[in-house]
Order: C-alpha cells, then structure tokens, then sequence
C-alpha cells in the first residue's frame, strides 16, 4: 500500500502508467496501431512534438516563469527556412542544411536568452514579442504552404532493420546526447540552482545572466532539431505549421512533473509527457471525438499537472531542506 501511495506521488511514475492504459485502450480500439508499416508513421508524427517539450525544458527550469512561448514559431520558422531558403538557394544538402537549422535555432534562442538574462525583460513578454516575429517572418519568407524538401528529410523518415526502427529517432538521440554533454559540463545543475532559488545562486558567484542566456540557447537548439524533424513529416515547408506546438510543448512538460516554476525537472518527463499527449489524440480520433476537442483536452491536462506539481511541490517544502550549491 505505501509502495503505491509513493508512486501517486511520483508525478513521472503517473505519466508511466497513464501512457500504458492509454496504449492498451488504443490498441483495443485500433489493434494494429503498432504494426510495422504503422509504427515508422507515429515515429514521425511524434519526434517533432517530443524535440518540442525538450526545447521548452531548458527555460523552464531556469526558473524567472520562464515559459518559452516562441518555440512552436521558431521550429516552424526553421522548417520555413530550410524549404523556403535553402532548398530554394540550391544549399538543401544536409552537411550544410543541418548545421544552419541549427544555428538558425540557437540564435534565435540567445535573442530571447539576452533579452530575458540581460536585458532583465519577463520571460513571457520576451517569448511572445518572438512567437509573433517569428510567425510573421515565415509568412514573409513563405506566404503560402510549398511542397519538395531535401532528400535527406525523405531518408529520416524511413526505417531499418525491417521497418521496426524509425530513422527519425536519430533527432531526439542527437538532442538527448546534447543533453547529456550539458549534464556532464555542469550546466544543467547551474540552470536548476538559478531556478531553484537565483539569489542564492547569485550569492554563490553564478552569474545568473550567462546561465539564462545558455538556457535560452540551448532550448533554441533543440528547436532547430524539431524544425527539421518538422519537415521530415510535412516533406514540404507550411509558414503556419510550427504554431501549434507551443501549446502541446508546455503541457508536455508539465505533465511530465516538471515545476513550471523553475529548479525542478529533467528530460525523461517531458518526452514522457509528449508521448502521453499523443496517445490522448490518438485515442479521441479512435473514439470518432471532434478534433475541436483536443484544445480542451490540453488546457483541463494543464491545470490538472500544474495542480499536481503544485501539491508535490508544497511536500517538499515541508520537507528540511538541503542546500545544492557549495
């Protein structure tokens, strides 16, 4: 019994066992769901929305209510860029397209990081003054949805080894890789001591601006990785596309029981967190429900984890608590 109680309380273990209910309730109701043909496809469809919710992790957790609205727009400004730009520019090869998504990706997240970590600007006004920039830019750079994409997009899309593994899994184990070297340098313990408690960090010599800047930055990146994993599901470049990941990015990370408030949280929520969601899509398109529903469906699921974080959180505080930076 205490085993259980330990993990309701657990916000990761929730999501755990919320994704398997929903995959069995799925199966029943489409039981070739993960046949093999069909197993590449969800891939695909599911890699953007996970590069998402990582993409939102990084400012989140340095805390200051760091939400980054602008990253739906800005994987949807990269997927414009690639079709729209480079493709056009005859520069569509990956060993030059790939590293300027990239660097397209990081830039625009060190606006934001400068802008909120130097600047001193609310994170929230930062993030939409971008998300309406960088909506608008792919419009003026592609007015209208234009078919053709890389080559190379084509083959991400693929499989091997008989169809069961979906190349497309490479872009969210770069984008885990580039995780763990954050890990592993230290950063992520820096961003989680600026979001936990900034002026304790700040009295412990963290220059709080640098790690905010770098938190920006590095979700920047990962939403270079989600513009071209954007574009590996569209094969085509749509100036309106990216739009809708915003939203599902911050429920994801929520849900994954990550403090919207900063300091508390890791990766495997999150990716957790986008997976679930795309179960609950794929169960009310099963069940014939309007797909004008799932907007409701995100907004109750965000209240509902923020509640939950909120709870879990206020355990903690009554907890003695020990200090992380020495």
């Amino acid at each position: 019994m205490r085993t259980i109680t330990r993990l309701l309380r657990s916000p990761l273990a929730v999501v755990v066992i919320l994704i398997v209910i929903l995959v069995i309730a799925n199966l029943v109701l489409t039981p070739d769901m993960l046949a093999n043909g069909k197993l590449t496809g969800i891939t695909v469809l599911l890699v953007p929305s996970i590069l998402a919710a990582m993409a939102s992790v990084p400012s989140v957790l340095s805390g200051g209510g760091g939400l980054d609205l602008s990253v739906g727009p800005l994987l949807g400004f990269v997927n414009v860029f690639l079709v729209g730009v480079l493709l056009s520019s005859g520069l569509g090869a990956g060993v030059i397209a790939i590293p300027l998504c990239l660097l397209l990706g990081a830039a625009f997240g060190a606006i934001n990081g400068v802008l909120v970590g130097f600047v001193r600007l609310q994170p929230v006004v930062v993030t939409l003054g971008s998300y309406l920039t960088l909506a608008g830019l792919s419009l003026v750079v592609l007015p209208e949805p234009v078919g053709g994409a890389p080559v190379w997009t084509a083959a991400l899309g693929g499989s091997v080894l008989g169809g069961y593994v979906p190349i497309s899994l490479v872009l969210v184990v770069v984008a885990l890789l580039i995780w763990w070297i954050a890990k592993k340098t230290g950063l992520v313990k820096l961003i989680s001591a600026v979001g936990s408690e900034d002026r304790a960090a700040y009295a412990s010599g963290i220059d709080i601006r640098v790690v905010r800047l770098l938190a920006y930055t590095l979700g920047g990146l990962f939403s270079g990785l989600a513009g071209i994993a954007l574009t590996v599901l569209l094969n085509s470049g749509d100036p309106s596309a990216g739009v809708q990941y915003t939203l599902m990015a911050i429920v994801a990370v929520a849900l994954g029981g990550n403090a919207l408030r900063g300091g508390r949280g890791g990766m495997r929520g999150p990716i957790l967190g986008a997976i679930c969601l795309y179960l609950i899509q794929s169960l009310l398109s099963a069940a014939n429900v309007s797909s004008l529903w799932i907007q409701v469906v995100y907004g109750g699921i965000l209240l509902a984890a923020v509640c939950v974080n909120s709870s879990v959180a206020m355990g903690a505080l009554r907890r003695p608590k020990v200090s992380v930076i020495s």
